[in-house]
């Protein structure tokens, strides 16, 4: 196997660009290849309006994209191999198609074989090989404007990006369900980070002012009308700046405190555990396994009372369950950090409606749901706080339900 890792070379290439836009990775594309590619594709990020960690045990989730996207302008080459470049990272990544199966899945080692950020397009390379989609070399550009290790899934957003630029040039013909799945694959084998199909699936199917209720066992997808805007609500997002990487760490353990759960009460996922259950669930576990299996069963049934609540009330009456969430994460599931609750508990003092960590926790971002009106009163009161905690200044800005992923040009 060959794989060229050149530095250098690539970033600097996007001159007076955004850094995150279709331009900028035009811009690399070009830099890189002397020539214009033959497309431009973009997906989203994703905001987890409530359902956390109930993917991977078969559960419920409600997420929705959002229009930090990001942006990979492709073309053929003449040739066996794919080079990918982006704008976050220095230099490029190179290696013929035919060998990429030498790289994933991820082999037991010390070092990777490729910078985690080159995982992502070249893993969906690999696993659309996997399902006999393959075709001519091909040279990827990367921009991206959605925030790295902040719980809005830019990992997923690379894949989606990727996974359409490959689908359309090598006339793959996959629907958005497999686009999703491929992602999926890249990131939980190639990547080596063990997440459910949520971020992809609200990555590929999202659409403007809806929520993406999604049944991780089926796939069984439908769009539920969140209405923010026109209730005078808004969504914030409060990035802490507190990093994250699923593919280390608590993660991990938490994936396995719920296996260990299924195991104990007999089933195949955490899904088949109902409320009635949890009685009986306490008996026969640990305190920590127990209060990880609490969490998934009843934040499932928070999806659910979520959804049902949106039909019939609309998002004004939602604010306790994302209470509510916060607090089972905090306290059963152990996924908050002081940054996150400092967030969480200074935005529904200063008057939100609701709000709660989104994303797979130990860092990353928080949501608010607030009255138009108090965005300002809300970020102030926020960056405030986290000054007199003595943390870094977080990134607080608003977002709305975006189309998912698509060709941009």
């Amino acid at each position: 196997m060959t794989l060229r890792q050149a530095q250098g070379s690539g970033p600097q290439a996007q001159g007076s660009h955004p850094q995150g836009s279709a331009d900028a990775a035009v811009a690399l594309f070009e830099d890189l290849t002397g020539h214009a590619p033959a497309g431009v594709w973009s997906a989203p990020g994703r905001v987890n309006l409530i359902g956390e960690h109930t993917d991977y045990n078969d559960g419920f989730v409600l997420p929705f994209a959002i229009p930090q996207r990001t942006y990979a302008a492709a073309g053929i080459r003449d040739d066996g191999r794919i080079r990918v470049a982006s704008t976050f990272a220095d230099g490029t990544v190179e290696v013929a198609l035919d060998e990429l199966n030498t790289l994933f899945p991820t082999p037991d080692a010390a070092e990777p074989a490729v910078a985690e950020w080159a995982a992502y397009p070249l893993g969906v390379a690999w696993a659309l090989q996997l399902a006999d989609a393959t075709g001519h070399g091909v040279d990827i550009a990367i921009s991206s404007d959605v925030p790295v290790g902040a719980g809005l899934s830019s990992s997923a957003a690379i894949e989606g990006a990727t996974a359409s630029a490959l689908d359309d040039l090598w006339n793959a013909g996959l629907d958005r369900t497999a686009l999703a799945r491929i992602g999926r694959r890249a990131e939980n084998e190639a990547v080596g980070a063990p997440t459910g199909i949520m971020d992809q699936m609200a990555s590929m199917l999202g659409e403007q002012d809806a929520a993406l209720f999604l049944d991780c066992r089926t796939l069984d997808a439908h769009l539920v009308p969140v209405g923010v805007a026109e209730a005078g609500l808004a969504i914030l997002v409060i990035d802490t700046g507190v990093k994250h990487s699923h593919a280390t760490g608590g993660y991990r353990d938490r994936r396995a405190s719920c296996e260990r759960g299924a195991q104990i009460m007999g089933v195949p996922s955490l899904r088949d555990v109902s409320m009635d259950d949890l009685p009986r669930a306490e008996q026969l576990m640990d305190d920590v396994t127990f209060r990880r299996v609490r969490h998934i069963v009843t934040e499932n049934q928070r999806v659910l009372d979520t959804v049902r609540v949106l039909r019939e009330s609309g998002a004004t009456a939602i604010g306790d369950l994302l209470v509510a969430s916060h607090a089972s994460m905090r306290d059963d599931f152990e996924i908050s950090v002081p940054e996150l609750d400092l967030a969480v508990e200074t935005a529904m003092a200063a008057g939100a409606i609701g709000a709660r960590m989104t994303g797979g926790g130990f860092g990353g971002a928080a949501i608010a749901l607030v009255e138009q009106r108090t965005i300002g009163a809300v970020t102030e009161a926020i960056t405030a706080a986290f000054t007199a905690s003595g943390f870094a200044a977080p990134h607080v800005f608003a977002v709305s339900p975006a189309d998912g992923a698509h060709r941009d040009t």
